[in-house]
């Protein structure tokens, strides 16, 4: 389904919830700019022009501009990242439709042709741009009045300064106009599916974010009233965001979903035309800290978990950053960063396994008192806790220390899944990228949860936490429900690691590795101490 985004006045209604219509009735809603007979498109310059292709190349992209629509991208390539086959990523879907879209009607209602190629008016660029640099763009709406655009190239970010210039015609168009990205953005990574899962629209208007997540099939739209600071389009790892410079003269937003199999979104601002509408757009990896240096918040759409978690998360991966500066291999820096985390954990965990060594170690006296007591469970408790009293042994020992653990392994596992640094990195041997499934079998079918493909680091995990559960056990009458308990717990995990990038599996390996040679240094410890 071709993407066409909804006239200005479709926003009158103001609302922040997200509003469902049949696909007919869509149509014509937005059918009211150019489907009805009374509203056919104006152009006073009837001659029509050829479209000019502008290709702009950065030490960090290449980019191609279309004069339709004043300036469309047509394609963008990052150059630091590359596809599954080695090719520079391209941000954009193939045959877009204008994405930079301006859209005005004249004074009777009829929408004015601006999406048709405009006038190129600037020099072309250098073979690749080291300043600044513009390319201008006008349109003739009336005779020798024009509509100008301006993009304003940076050739050291991924920031593009757009600016719209009504002036010459703003006394003979509707007071409305709109201004956005069309389109979407392009998956780029070799499951489509995982990327996809990520794909949302933004908003954000008085510290506030909203956001829209689209469903197969379904048409949605959000809309907001009053001034809105950005808005966002966002894949796993890219995003399209486009700022405005006078977020007081943005009288409506929205955000735009087709339910189209690609998942493309829409996202714009109704403007005043009285006023000079000004934007940057950031089109471009989601990098933490150059996200953060635009000093908008726009990193509120990056994942970085729960509230509370989002501290911790940033400070792992502000020292993935640090320590690569110094270790070029991402998974070396795992390594070095597994054993650190131990290092900082050590006296929690050796407190939990010197606990569950004691628990062990009294499991005898504990099964007579219940064999004892067996008819009498309030006396069975009373006699229990005066035992381990007496021992010294705290029931909650072996698990308090570990609860305190999971909010760095909640953020550990968010960081390790999201964080575009560990895209496409390779470690040694079979693992070319921390990012994805180390994958070694491909299967001919699909299990859910489990993939289509047995990976060989979630191995290496399970054996470790087999080995780590199977020291843990106690004897006697409870040994063969661990035994079950400790199968069931290997499979599942590996059912669930399967599908996790190489990177987290890594980490946890070496980590369970490093638990397993603390386990076996702690009991003696706890020997000599007693």
């Amino acid at each position: 389904m071709e993407m066409v985004s909804p006239a200005p006045d479709s926003l009158e209604n103001e609302t922040r919830e997200v509003e469902s219509v049949p696909e007919t009735q869509f149509k014509t809603q937005l059918g009211e700019l150019s489907e009805t007979p009374q509203q056919t498109i104006t152009t006073a310059n009837k001659t029509s022009l050829d479209e000019t292709i502008i290709e702009i190349e950065s030490s960090l992209y290449i980019a191609k501009i279309s004069s339709r629509a004043g300036g469309t991208i047509t394609e963008f390539n990052t150059k630091g990242y590359l596809t599954a086959d080695s090719q520079f990523v391209n941000l954009i879907l193939p045959n877009q439709s204008p994405n930079l879209l301006l859209q005005a009607k004249d004074l009777d209602g009829n929408n004015l042709d601006l999406e048709s190629p405009w006038e190129f008016i600037s020099s072309q660029p250098p073979s690749i741009i080291k300043e600044p640099f513009v390319l201008e763009f006008r349109k003739e709406v009336y005779k020798s009045r024009y509509i100008y655009k301006t993009l304003l190239f940076d050739p050291y970010n991924y920031t593009t300064i757009v600016d719209i210039d009504l002036s010459g015609i703003r006394n003979d168009i509707f007071r409305d106009v709109m201004f956005g990205w069309q389109g979407g953005l392009a998956s780029t990574e070799k499951n489509s599916v995982d990327d996809k899962s990520y794909f949302k629209a933004y908003a954000y208007m008085g510290g506030e974010l909203e956001e829209l997540k689209g469903k197969p099939g379904k048409v949605e739209e959000k809309k907001f009233s009053g001034e809105t600071e950005w808005l966002s389009i966002r894949t796993k790892y890219f995003t399209s965001s486009l700022i405005s410079h006078s977020p007081a003269d943005v009288r409506k937003s929205a955000l735009f979903s087709s339910g189209d199999s690609l998942e493309t979104y829409d996202a714009y601002f109704i403007l005043d035309a009285n006023t000079i509408p000004s934007f940057t757009l950031f089109l471009g990896p989601l990098e933490y800290e150059r996200i953060k240096n635009l000093g908008v918040n726009l990193d509120s759409i990056m994942d970085f978990g729960w509230a509370f978690i989002r501290p911790i998360s940033k400070g792992v991966l502000y020292s993935l950053k640090l320590m690569h500066n110094h270790i070029p291999n991402y998974g070396f820096v795992l390594i070095v960063f597994a054993f650190l985390v131990k290092i900082l954990v050590y006296p929690l965990t050796k407190k939990s396994y010197q606990s569950t060594s004691a628990m062990q170690a009294i499991q005898p006296e504990v099964s007579a008192l219940r064999e004892k007591y067996k008819s009498n469970p309030t006396k069975l408790n009373q006699a229990t806790m005066e035992l381990y009293k007496k021992k010294g042994v705290n029931p909650l020992g072996g698990c308090l220390p570990m609860l305190l653990q999971m909010p760095l392994l909640f953020a550990l596992f968010i960081v390790f899944r999201t964080t575009i640094e560990l895209r496409a990195e390779p470690f040694i041997w079979w693992v070319k990228d921390l990012s994805s499934p180390d994958i070694i079998v491909n299967l001919p079918f699909h299990i859910p949860i489990y993939g289509s493909h047995i990976a060989a680091l979630p191995i290496f995990m399970v054996v470790s936490m087999f080995v780590q559960q199977k020291m843990m056990m106690t004897g006697g009458a409870q040994a063969a429900q661990q035994k079950t308990m400790q199968y069931f717990m290997t499979a599942f995990f590996f059912l669930i690691f399967n599908s996790f990038p190489a990177g987290l599996n890594l980490y946890y390996t070496l980590f369970n590795v490093l638990t397993i040679a603390q386990q076996k240094l702690v009991p003696t410890e706890t020997t000599k101490t007693e």
